[in-house]
């Protein structure tokens, strides 16, 4: 039977069909071939790399590990009132600070708003420097050279935000409509009248969702961070696991989960007013 594949159309009425010639038809076929090479080489390095005995036990583990997690230790719970609040605040001013620095870098970045091509060139380095490098790593890299303490954490985040907000940002700018640019410029209007009277109202809503949406993400991070000593309720997991007390380790997790949820709850709300 010949195969056939269907050309880029609207519409399923008006598509038209084509038989693939059989150069097509091998590159199809090679293409599958490689695919498959590559995943039976991937799963080799894997397999290689992997110690089956401990694959085998780990269900026994698991089970016995959620054993000595339940029930947990709530009495522990007022000594993590205060890393939680601080968990907070790492992901709030970490968004905020983020923010203040994306917000320009966005306007430099995008195609119709940028100053010169250098200058845009610069500012999509910079995203991109901020988005290639995690906040775990942020982190550690702060923790080396401030110590450690909240402001690691802060600053972690907020270096970590600005590849994302900046980079939807500016994406979003150069989606903005034209019309109402060129209706300002036509009337004499200064490039700043420009920017605060047609780009700002477009853009406005998406960067307010933005925003939200990477603080949302950031209380997650900042859960962590603790791990490398940045702050944070990750502070008393590290230690808890350290120690074995898998007890006060559920806890943890319990209000962790919680206040996942909360932002998860804020964030949606937040989004539904400005959107």
């Amino acid at each position: 039977m010949p195969v056939r594949y269907l050309d880029h159309s609207k519409s399923l009425a008006t598509a038209k069909w084509s038989l693939k010639t059989r150069r097509q038809q091998w590159f199809s076929w090679l293409a599958w071939l490689i695919g498959v090479c590559l995943f039976i080489l991937c799963w080799k390095l894997i397999s290689d790399n992997t110690m089956w005995v401990f694959v085998e036990d780990a269900p026994k583990q698991g089970i016995d590990l959620i054993s000595r997690m339940i029930p947990p230790q709530w009495d522990y719970t007022p000594n993590l009132w205060q890393p939680l609040w601080d968990t907070i605040n790492i992901a709030t001013f970490g968004t905020v600070l983020g923010i203040l620095m994306a917000f320009p870098c966005a306007f430099l970045a995008a195609r119709n708003t940028t100053p010169h091509p250098l200058i845009r060139s610069a500012a999509l380095m910079l995203i991109v420097s901020s988005r290639s490098i995690n906040s775990l790593i942020w982190a550690m890299l702060l923790v080396t050279i401030l110590g450690p303490g909240l402001l690691a954490g802060i600053l972690a985040i907020a270096l970590r935000s600005i590849g994302f907000v900046g980079k939807l940002l500016y994406e979003a700018i150069e989606e903005i409509h034209p019309t109402p640019v060129e209706a300002i410029t036509a009337t004499g209007a200064s490039r700043l009248q420009v920017m605060s009277y047609a780009v700002l109202p477009q853009v406005m809503p998406a960067f307010a969702g933005i925003s939200i949406y990477r603080w949302d993400i950031n209380i997650r991070e900042s859960t962590v961070l603790g791990l490398v000593g940045a702050g944070g309720i990750g502070l008393q997991l590290n230690g808890a696991i350290n120690t074995l007390a898998w007890d006060k380790v559920s806890v943890i997790f319990i209000l962790i989960f919680a206040t996942v949820l909360v932002s998860e709850w804020i964030s949606a709300k937040v989004r539904k007013a400005f959107l």
